[in-house]
């Protein structure tokens, strides 16, 4: 056994809870309607309010359309604007959720998990667009619980609030959780509610952002494989 197959097993082993990060661990939410484009609609839709003027140069430009919402949420919380264009951006991800890719090994992993944990969706996106895609992989039956984005834009992640709201519907002890997460926000809210933490990084990019939040190397993955792996081996159940 590597050095790294024996931290992921000493990680999950404890593992009966698993908290899900959406557009990464489970699916690319935008593979099939491009979240570069749905950034620019919004943009488009904000300036055709007249309202372009509250934009950022980086707003204006980014390829993420929740760094749009985001940015305007922190300065104009619980506006009429923001519960429109949260509303509107629900929309888009209901639209890409059916034309989601699937992250590799991510369903067969979710299946053989859930046979030895619970399992939570918290995330960012709408939590509506998370239940859509997992129906159309025929996973809902792993999934009793999600948790995403509401109106109160200040209690997405990095904050804990999903993460604690799903830990207590499935009365789960945190240290016998675990999130599985792509983003620093992942971490940070994880370490907020006093969970352990596994980080996925398809890219460099991806990896070195983990790491420079705080992420330990041996507790990031770049594919699901080492776990599904893991999951498949021998798991000493503890006491």
């Amino acid at each position: 056994m590597t050095v790294e197959t024996e931290s992921l097993r000493e990680l999950i082993t404890p593992v009966r809870f698993v908290l899900w990060d959406l557009d990464g661990p489970i699916c690319r939410l935008f593979s099939g309607h491009p979240a570069h484009q749905v950034a620019r609609d919004l943009v488009k839709l904000i300036d055709r309010r007249g309202l372009g003027g509250l934009l950022t140069e980086r707003e204006r430009s980014t390829a993420d359309p929740q760094v749009v919402l985001l940015g305007l949420g922190s300065r104009h919380p619980s506006s009429d604007l923001i519960i429109d264009l949260e509303k509107w951006l629900t929309q888009q991800e209901l639209t890409a959720a059916p034309k989601a890719y699937p992250t590799e090994w991510a369903d067969p992993l979710i299946r053989t998990w859930s046979q030895r944990a619970r399992f939570a969706v918290t995330t960012n996106n709408s939590a509506l667009a998370a239940a859509r895609y997992i129906e159309t992989r025929g996973l809902t039956d792993c999934f009793p619980y999600i948790y995403g984005r509401t109106r109160d834009l200040d209690l997405m992640k990095p904050h804990p609030h999903i993460l604690r709201q799903a830990l207590n519907a499935m009365g789960a002890d945190p240290a016998r959780a675990l999130m599985l997460g792509d983003a620093p926000t992942d971490f940070e809210a994880a370490r907020e509610a006093g969970v352990p933490f596994l980080g996925y990084a398809r890219t460099d990019h991806k990896l070195r952002a983990l790491q420079d939040a705080g992420v330990p190397l041996p507790h990031t993955v770049n594919s699901l494989k080492p776990v599904l792996d893991v999951l498949r081996g021998p798991l000493q159940d503890p006491a």
